[in-house]
C-alpha cells in the first residue's frame, strides 16, 4: 500500500467519523490528527496528535469509534502509533496496541529536548490577602496552621493537595491567597498561580474554541504553586478532565496544589470519582463560621485598620448579632462609618441597631441553639424528637430532619460537622445535603416554603 493511498484510507476514516461526531467534537479532536506514514510490512499507521492530553482525550473518549473506522477501511490486523508533538522540533512518540487491545496509559519515550525558557507571569493574588491581615480563632486554627506550614515550606508533600472548605464569606479566599503570597515572597523563583475555576473554565473553552488546548494545558503544567478557589465551578467533564491531567502533572512532579470549596469533596456534585479521590490525597481542612469571640475580633481589626472610632458596646452588639459572615461584618462597619459621615453624628448603639436590622436581619433576634430547634420542629411536624435524631427513613421523619439542620445551619453559627453530631451523630455530607435539598425544595414549592418560614419565624419569637 502506498503512502498516498494509506493517506485516501486515513481520509476515509476521518469521513466516516465526520458523520458520527458532532461538528464541534470534530473540528476539536480529528481536524487536528494529522496521517504520518503506513507501514504495510507491520501493518502500522502512524498518526500525529498535538499533545499527550490530546492523545489520552482521544483514547478515553473515541477508542471504540476510532477503531471500528481502522478496522473498516484498513482490515482488523491495523495497529496504530501516535507521533505526540512537544514542539515544532521534537517529538515524543507513545506506541499502543493494536486497537482490539487498546493500552490506556502507555509509556512515552524519552526525548533529548532542551530546556524551555519560561516566561515570568502575574500570580493573580490580591496583596491584601495576607496572613498578617488574616485575624485567626477556634473557627480556623487548624486551616491557618497548615496553611502557613506550606507556605514555610512549599515543596512538603504531606498537605498536597490542602483541600478548604466552607460555607461563604468564612475567609477561605484569604487564606489561600495569604499561601500564595508568602511563598511568593519568600520565595521568589516559584511559578505561583491563583485563578477561580470559573476564569479556569472560561479559558478551558476559550483554547478549545482557538484550537490551543496544548497550549493551554502546558501553560499550567508549568506553574509550581497552583491556588484554585471555588473548585465546585468545575461544572462540564470537559473541564474536570483538563484539570485531571493539570493535577497530575503537578502532583506528580511535587508541585503544590492548593482547593477552596463551598462544600467538602464528599458532597461536591457531577465530579468524576478519580478527580474526588485524589482531592483527598492530602488534607481537607474546614472552616466554621467565626464565634462571637472571632467575630469581636474581626469587627476590631477592621476598625484599627480604618483608622476608625467606635464604641464597643457597639461592637459588642454587631458581633453578638451578626453570625452569617465576615462580609456582613466588615459591611456593616462600612455602612455605619457612611451613615456617621452623611448624618455627622458619632456611631452610637441606636445607629447600630437600625443598620443591622436592615443589613441582615437579624437584630434583637433570640440565639438558637440545636437543642430549640429539634423541640420546635418535633412540635411543629407532630413527631418525637427521638425519631428526628434515630436513623429512621420515614418520609415525615425524613423531612422534619432536613429542615432541623437547615435551620441549624442557619441560625445556631455552629459548623455542619458540629450540627451533624447534635443531630443524629451524622457526617457533615449529610447536613450539607439536606440543606441543600430544603433550599432547592423552596424555591420551587410556595406550600413547603411557607411552612418552613412558619417554623423559623415560630423559633426566633418564642
Amino acid at each position: 500500500m502506498t503512502k498516498e493511498f494509506a493517506q485516501q484510507r486515513w481520509d476515509d476514516c476521518l469521513r466516516m467519523i465526520a458523520g458520527i461526531v458532532s461538528q464541534q467534537q470534530y473540528a476539536t479532536w480529528f481536524a487536528p490528527v494529522t496521517f504520518v506514514a503506513f507501514d504495510e510490512e507491520s501493518n502500522e499507521l502512524v498518526l500525529r496528535v498535538p499533545s499527550h492530553f490530546f492523545y489520552e482525550y482521544l483514547e478515553e473518549h473515541f477508542v471504540e469509534l476510532i477503531r471500528s473506522a481502522l478496522h473498516r477501511f484498513f482490515g482488523q490486523g491495523v495497529s496504530l502509533r501516535y507521533n505526540v508533538t512537544t514542539d515544532a522540533a521534537n517529538q515524543q512518540t507513545t506506541t499502543i496496541d493494536p486497537p482490539a487491545a487498546v493500552e490506556k496509559h502507555p509509556s512515552v519515550a524519552p526525548a533529548n529536548q532542551a530546556p524551555t525558557i519560561l516566561q515570568p507571569f502575574d500570580p493573580q493574588l490580591k496583596a491584601s490577602y495576607t496572613f498578617d491581615s488574616f485575624v485567626e480563632g477556634a473557627s480556623n486554627k487548624l486551616t491557618v496552621s497548615v496553611a502557613r506550614a506550606i507556605a514555610k515550606n512549599p515543596d512538603q508533600v504531606t498537605f498536597n493537595p490542602l483541600f478548604i472548605y466552607g460555607p461563604s464569606g468564612v475567609g477561605k479566599t484569604h487564606i489561600i491567597s495569604a499561601v500564595g503570597n508568602e511563598i511568593h515572597r519568600v520565595f521568589p523563583e516559584k511559578r505561583v498561580l491563583y485563578v477561580s475555576a470559573h476564569l479556569f473554565q472560561v479559558q478551558y473553552t476559550d483554547s478549545v474554541r482557538r484550537n490551543t488546548i496544548n497550549d493551554f494545558i502546558h501553560f499550567y503544567q508549568t506553574v509550581q504553586v497552583l491556588i484554585i478557589d471555588d473548585v465546585q465551578e468545575f461544572t462540564t467533564k470537559a473541564t474536570q478532565l483538563a484539570f485531571f491531567h493539570i493535577f497530575n502533572h503537578l502532583h506528580q512532579n511535587g508541585c503544590q496544589i492548593i482547593l477552596a470549596s463551598d462544600r467538602p469533596p464528599v458532597a461536591l456534585e457531577g465530579f468524576e470519582e478519580r478527580l474526588l479521590t485524589r482531592f483527598k490525597w492530602g488534607l481537607i481542612a474546614e472552616i466554621e463560621r467565626p464565634d462571637v469571640a472571632l467575630r469581636r475580633d474581626i469587627l476590631l481589626s477592621k476598625i484599627r485598620r480604618d483608622g476608625l472610632v467606635i464604641p464597643q458596646e457597639v461592637v459588642d452588639y454587631i458581633a453578638e448579632n451578626v453570625n452569617a459572615s465576615v462580609r456582613d461584618l466588615e459591611g456593616i462597619v462600612n455602612s455605619l462609618l457612611a451613615t456617621s459621615i452623611v448624618m455627622s453624628s458619632d456611631v452610637d448603639l441606636e445607629m447600630a441597631r437600625r443598620i443591622v436590622a436592615r443589613t441582615v436581619g437579624t437584630a434583637e433576634k433570640k440565639s438558637l441553639t440545636v437543642s430549640d430547634i429539634l423541640n420546635g420542629t418535633a412540635t411543629y411536624f407532630d413527631i418525637d424528637e427521638a425519631d428526628i435524631r434515630s436513623a429512621s427513613r420515614k418520609a415525615p421523619v425524613a423531612n422534619a430532619r432536613q429542615v432541623a439542620m437547615y435551620l441549624a445551619s442557619r441560625h445556631t453559627g455552629l459548623s455542619t460537622s458540629k450540627i451533624g453530631v447534635a443531630i443524629g451523630r451524622r457526617n457533615h455530607a449529610t447536613v450539607i445535603h439536606s440543606c441543600q435539598q430544603v433550599a432547592e425544595r423552596m424555591s420551587t414549592d410556595a406550600a413547603y416554603r411557607d411552612k418552613v418560614t412558619e417554623l423559623e419565624r415560630m423559633l426566633l419569637a418564642h
